[in-house]
């Protein structure tokens, strides 16, 4: 498993997005295999990357009123923390801050599973969805025979991605709340609830084109939405130049491409 550039896992357990073993996904199922016009708009994105200590600290602009990270730009990140997976959110603004709460993955490293059921939420019109079972199905499938549900492990972004493709999801009811990874494992998953197809961004531009977000092409940022539940802002935007570091660090950017 690899937490590159680490040698060993996070610190913080939220952190456990962990890099592919290789690059088939991205090679064979880029978001420029469309045409332009068939490329998606508005639509959430996605991103399993590197996550710095400057990205603990969302600062309030004073302007703006907007929170953001890593003001200083891609110069002044230092030390990665771990791999970190969130949903960035498209034009409109509709995520809802009842999903901040709703999404807080805790102290587990069930980032991935939150990042990619945030997104389906946003796709899905506010159905809300069992995030630790795609976590659970997505360590079944991933090509690490360490990572296994009811385990602190993380997993990839492709991962979770290929479960929705294949399953669906599984959407939420108020008894599953204190259920562990047994007790998910008989959860019944709908394919109508996952998607169809997901291409893979290699770029900011292509970023930005997917989320047609016009407030994000005005800040020259990109707004995400974490899975920390209401100790982290509920929308904070991260710098272009630095999203661009975070792609060429080995980044996973996912589209859903079928809505």
């Amino acid at each position: 498993m690899r937490y590159r550039p680490m040698n060993g896992e996070p610190d913080d357990m939220r952190l456990g997005r962990l890099v592919p073993d290789d690059w088939r996904h991205v090679e064979r199922y880029p978001i420029t295999a469309l045409a332009e016009s068939e490329r998606p708009s508005r639509t959430p994105v996605v991103i399993g990357v590197n996550w710095y200590r400057e990205m603990d600290d969302p600062e309030r602009d004073p302007k703006s009123g907007e929170y953001f990270i890593v003001r200083g730009g891609a110069r002044s990140l230092t030390t990665v923390r771990g791999g970190h997976c969130v949903c960035l959110e498209p034009g409109g603004e509709p995520d809802r801050v009842a999903w901040q709460e709703f999404y807080d993955q805790g102290k587990e490293g069930a980032c991935v599973g939150f990042g990619w059921s945030r997104c389906m939420t946003i796709l899905n019109d506010g159905q809300r969805y069992a995030a630790r079972w795609l976590w659970d199905r997505a360590k079944d499938t991933d090509e690490w025979p360490e990572t296994n549900p009811g385990d602190n492990d993380g997993t990839s972004v492709r991962a979770a991605g290929e479960v929705l493709v294949k399953s669906g999801h599984v959407d939420w009811r108020d008894s599953y709340a204190n259920d562990d990874h047994v007790a998910r494992a008989s959860y019944k998953a709908d394919v109508a609830d996952g998607i169809r197809v997901f291409r893979w961004a290699r770029s900011v531009e292509q970023v930005h084109h997917a989320l047609g977000n016009p407030r994000a092409d005005k800040l020259g940022a990109v707004p995400i939405l974490n899975s920390w539940g209401e100790g982290y802002p509920h929308r904070v935007w991260l710098p272009d130049d630095v999203l661009e570091r975070l792609i060429e660090e080995d980044g996973e950017i996912a589209i859903p491409t079928d809505r």
